[in-house]
């Protein structure tokens, strides 16, 4: 079945979950989802028409996603393409990031999430040149990214699906490292997409870390009045007041946050390049 004119979405062997996200998220009347059992049907529909967005199914091996991928890239170079899978291993990440995969899940993931994911993709006209993977091995990833918020959503979830860990440390984690990305994105670059940050991770039995880097002024932690690790733990919400005074957005709680999600947190001297230490449990591999 051709697509109806307008937006066009094509979602692979989809469940009545992602069904209802994509119903939620991409608003009737203005897009025409179409659904197609395998991989083999996808690419038949995609060598017709054209699509702007793709979602693969869970059931397919990630490899045989990011064979699809490099082929609808091929066709269509700036259709998004957002990938589910059961499992997924850190090379397979790599290598969904190297074919420029839009997104990537593996299950169980958050329906929120993966909605925000999509609605971002839907509306974002020049995402392919975000970021750029300037080098992976199996222990060590170097990546440089745009400073825009929008982007902070997609290194975020590539970067869980990468520590390869239970869902409770993936979250900790996830969560300290959006918390700092936002930071070196909101405050070191000023929400510049001509910026860049540089992150720069390291895996290995014992522990993760993380390296974030950008190119601002940096800061002292005694002297930023406006984030509550700039108070005393006996007024944690005077920053807030400092927020309103100074016309910045509701939050201030990034860096005490992502103390207490890690086991180690280290700025620089300068104060623009953060890392972030999380020790694994001896069974994490």
């Amino acid at each position: 079945m051709a697509p109806e004119p307008g937006k066009n979405a094509l979602g692979i062997e989809a469940n009545p979950e992602l069904k209802d996200v994509l119903a939620r998220v991409l608003k009737k009347g203005t897009w025409a989802i179409t659904d197609v059992p395998s991989n083999r049907e996808a690419m038949a529909a995609v060598c017709k028409w054209a699509y702007d967005l793709v979602i693969t199914g869970i059931s397919t091996s990630t490899a045989k996603d990011i064979e699809l991928l490099r082929t609808i890239r091929s066709l269509q170079p700036h259709t998004p393409l957002i990938m589910l899978t059961r499992d997924v291993t850190p090379s397979e990440v790599l290598d969904s990031m190297r074919a420029h995969a839009f997104s990537l899940f593996s299950v169980p993931y958050r329906e929120d999430r993966l909605a925000e994911i999509i609605r971002y993709a839907v509306e974002s006209p020049d995402w392919d040149d975000e970021m750029e993977l300037t080098s992976a091995s199996s222990e060590r990833v170097r990546i440089r990214a745009s400073c825009q918020e929008n982007t902070a959503l997609r290194l975020v979830q590539f970067f869980s699906e990468l520590t390869h860990l239970p869902m409770m440390e993936r979250e900790q984690i996830g969560n300290a490292f959006r918390e700092m990305l936002m930071n070196a994105i909101e405050h070191g670059c000023q929400l510049d997409p001509r910026k860049y940050v540089e992150i720069e991770y390291v895996r290995n039995r014992r522990m993760i870390a993380c390296r974030i880097a950008d190119p601002g002024l940096g800061f002292n932690l005694n002297e930023i009045p406006h984030a509550a690790i700039g108070h005393s733990i006996d007024d944690p919400f005077a920053h807030i007041a400092v927020r309103e005074q100074l016309g910045l957005r509701p939050g201030g709680f990034g860096i005490r946050m992502a103390k207490d999600l890690v086991d180690k947190l280290i700025y620089n001297k300068k104060g623009n390049e953060v890392l972030l230490v999380k020790y694994l449990k001896a069974e994490a591999t």
